[in-house]
């Protein structure tokens, strides 16, 4: 009820038209920033260091239109030998890349400006109605996290990469979004509809297929959401409606994990990238320094494997460099902290993206802790927001126990853009009130006018 009556207060302040007609140029904005790096970037694959991961996805977009499935013709990074099937990247993308070149023909720039345009919507449209779930009674916040978020270097320049960033923040956003309103829903007595629910999976279930790595937070959020049952006595009816959600996912990762076993005769539940990224980012050669760059040599001893079967070799190999030298792992780590949060430029990164880390999260730090710090002081903020800050440590935490870099970290950004934009809109409310203060102010009585001179 409450809720409701901050809305209507909302609306009051800013008329929903207003609210739409701001909505509207601010995603016009974010589309022809990305259509225009698209453009910039152009009909090419041979991208700048740090975006090699491109080549794979427009090699594998190529081979699916071609009828030989998910391979390469010839040697691939990390393991996989040339016409090969191979699990270890997202299966979903580059389907989305093969659809593309067969209405296009194979351009990348085709990807990049289609994935310009939706990146332009849905990302900055996802974080306004996130900030909106958030604070429902401070109506310029969702407009401000909006253009936050069509205007974040980042998130613009990997909008017209080809690579998996864009969509996966988009699906995060609108999984967090729909479990804010699961939670809010059943905190008032009511458990949701089990549509909600199946929506919920099936966004889990897409974000999955887009990067695994998002596995390991979904049983966290079903503690979440089973807990927040728990609390007001519909533990039962959540926990029921939330095994459609976690059965939806199971249901779309089936058919990726038969389509395994049929090619290496061995179980692999996804990607085959979870044991080469173990053993590569705890690997002595980095010593106590992280190089998220560097490539780790394969054991010579694992040549012939399968990935099914070198995905597990490589995950035990991992996990023996932590246990050997649990010191120089927690050194590791804390390295990781650095790589991570990286936002000032660095002479082994192009202009480009240099550029692209100053202008995003090295400006975004200050209001985000400052947004932060005001969330957390309002009881009522502070637990609507628990949510989002759970998914930040948690996701945070995951690539910093196992493989950081920068664009691992964009997730976390959008998330917390709702943050940055309460900073923002209240640094912006303190300025006009002291101006508002100083121009109340009268006027100083001259001298002489005081003294009768």
């Amino acid at each position: 009820m409450r809720r409701a009556e901050s809305s209507r207060a909302a609306d009051a302040v800013i008329p929903r038209r207003s609210q739409s007609v701001w909505l509207a140029a601010i995603l016009l904005v974010a589309v022809l920033l990305r259509v225009g790096i698209a453009l910039y970037l152009g009909d090419v694959v041979d991208a700048p260091p740090l975006l090699t991961d491109q080549r794979s996805y427009h090699a594998l977009g190529e081979r699916l239109l071609q009828g030989h499935g998910y391979s390469f013709a010839s040697a691939w990074y990390p393991f996989t030998p040339a016409d090969t099937p191979t699990a270890h990247w997202s299966f979903l993308y580059p389907l989305f890349i093969a659809a593309t070149y067969a209405l296009f023909g194979v351009h990348p720039l085709a990807v990049r400006l289609w994935q310009g345009v939706a990146g332009g919507v849905l990302v900055p449209w996802l974080v306004y109605r996130l900030a909106k779930r958030l604070f429902p009674a401070r109506p310029g916040v969702p407009l401000v996290a909006a253009g936050i978020a069509a205007v974040y270097a980042y998130l613009a320049l990997y909008a017209a990469t080809l690579m998996t960033e864009t969509f996966f923040i988009a699906l995060v956003l609108w999984s967090l979004e729909a479990s804010l309103r699961l939670a809010y829903a059943i905190k008032d007595g009511d458990p949701a509809r089990w549509r909600d629910y199946a929506l919920l999976g099936l966004g889990l279930g897409a974000a999955v297929l887009v990067r695994q790595s998002i596995l390991p937070w979904l049983p966290v959020l079903m503690l979440f959401l089973g807990w927040q049952g728990h609390r007001v006595g519909l533990a039962g009816q959540v926990v029921r409606r939330l095994l459609l959600t976690g059965g939806l996912v199971i249901l779309m990762v089936c058919p990726w994990t038969y389509r395994n076993y049929r090619v290496y005769g061995e179980f692999l539940l996804l990607n085959s990238n979870t044991g080469y990224a173990m053993y590569a980012a705890q690997h002595p050669m980095h010593g106590t320094t992280f190089q998220e760059y560097a490539t780790a040599p394969l054991p010579a001893d694992l040549a012939g494997l399968n990935e099914a079967e070198m995905d597990r070799a490589l995950l035990r190999r991992g996990l023996q460099f932590v246990l050997a030298e649990p010191g120089r792992y927690v050194r590791l780590c804390l390295s990781r902290v650095r790589a991570f949060l990286e936002f000032w430029p660095t002479p082994d990164t192009t202009p480009l993206h240099n550029l692209g880390r100053v202008g995003s999260f090295g400006l975004l730090l200050p209001l985000l802790i400052y947004g932060l710090v005001l969330a957390l002081c309002d009881r009522d903020v502070a637990a609507r927001s628990a949510l989002l800050v759970i998914f930040a440590v948690f996701y945070s935490a995951l690539h910093v126990l196992t493989w950081a870099m920068v664009r691992y970290r964009l997730p976390v950004d959008a998330v917390c853009l709702p943050f940055a934009a309460l900073g923002l809109d209240d640094l912006a409310r303190r300025g006009k009130e002291w101006l508002a203060r100083r121009g109340e102010q009268p006027e100083s009585v001259p001298i002489h006018t005081a003294t009768g001179q």
